[in-house]
């Protein structure tokens, strides 16, 4: 039996999960609200935030696991990347609780755990694979050959993917947070109302900066002629939009599986829940032949599952952390 109690806590959700032997007994999210007056994640205020949940979190996924806290064989934490503030409430946290119950502390990379999802259920890609690893913050292509030798091919130059989404619903005037809401809009709509550019960057990196202030200025110009433009439009403008980002994440996934041979392809991260990317993916994998893997969407958003699991693999080679370990805000895979 090996039972690790996993904490996330890299941004502004807090979460916990038990996991027994590769197996998630609970996850459980807890999100902050608080943020949404602010149009976007507030640092001090996610931090304290944190400081409030994580106690009734840990509480909530050690009952809903039905063990004991002297079941727990190890604590397992998000050491970065993330905002500095949220990741000391987590990491401290971990750390006092391991000294506590006795037992050993394991450090986790936040994109390794986003891509280690994949092996929460079946079916589990087979090494080496792809991953698209789309969020707020990151963008990133990478090979991975083991489960933790991960070799990254491509990343965003500037701003991430799930930014843009944001971004996008704030130049709407959607509510935050907003991709989701693009999301939704774009469902009803029709993806080849407007043009949108697509950028042209050479390689496997990514951009998005240029294509935030070609749809800021595009919105600017229409209601300039048309103060109702977005009340009328809302559904094509969405729908336009995630049809360019799906574009330029899905033509660099095509490139990279070119150069690699690699047909194993999986997404995850936060922007693997757009359901215009998991069904541009699946259509691009019947039609190339891929074998595609997407997390269900509890473990595409930040959660403590995905934090879990990785620590499994760590515990099974006895990769530990020490006290003296300290969070980082950057952290390269």
């Amino acid at each position: 039996m090996c039972v690790i109690l996993g904490i996330e806590s890299s941004c502004d959700e807090t979460s916990v999960a038990v996991c027994d032997n590769g197996s998630i007994l609970s996850n459980i999210i807890a999100g902050q609200h608080v943020h949404e007056a602010y149009g976007g994640v507030v640092p001090e205020l996610a931090s304290r935030a944190h400081q409030q949940n994580i106690i009734p979190a840990v509480h909530q996924a050690i009952k809903k696991a039905k063990i004991s806290k002297k079941d727990i064989n190890a604590v397992a934490f998000t050491r970065g990347p993330g905002l500095l503030g949220s990741l000391l409430v987590g990491t401290s946290f971990a750390k006092a609780f391991a000294l506590g119950l006795k037992v050993p502390l394991i450090e986790v990379n936040h994109m390794q755990a986003h891509i280690l999802a994949h092996f929460i259920d079946e079916p589990r890609p087979a090494f080496p694979f792809l991953c698209l690893t789309v969020s707020g913050g990151h963008t990133q292509i990478v090979k991975v050959n083991d489960y933790f030798e991960m070799e990254l091919l491509g990343q965003t130059l500037d701003d991430a993917a799930g930014e843009a989404f944001d971004k996008t619903a704030k130049i709407l005037g959607l509510p935050y947070p907003g991709g989701p809401l693009v999301d939704r809009y774009a469902r009803e709509g029709n993806p080849d109302a407007f043009k949108f550019p697509e950028p042209s960057v050479p390689g496997l990196d990514f951009s998005f900066s240029g294509l935030k202030t070609s749809i800021l200025y595009f919105v600017r110009d229409h209601i300039h002629k048309n103060p109702s433009f977005l009340e009328e439009n809302m559904a094509d403008i969405c729908a336009s939009v995630q049809s360019r980002i799906v574009s330029i994440l899905l033509n660099k996934l095509k490139k990279a599986s070119g150069e690699t041979g690699i047909t194993q392809v999986a997404i995850a991260g936060g922007v693997s829940a757009n359901s215009g990317l998991r069904d541009a993916v699946q259509e691009a994998g019947k039609a190339l032949g891929w074998e595609i893997f997407i997390p269900r969407l509890e473990y595409c958003t930040d959660n403590a599952a995905m934090i879990a699991i990785a620590a499994y693999y760590k515990y099974l080679k006895g990769d530990f952390a020490g006290q003296d370990v300290s969070p980082l805000a950057r952290w390269s895979l």
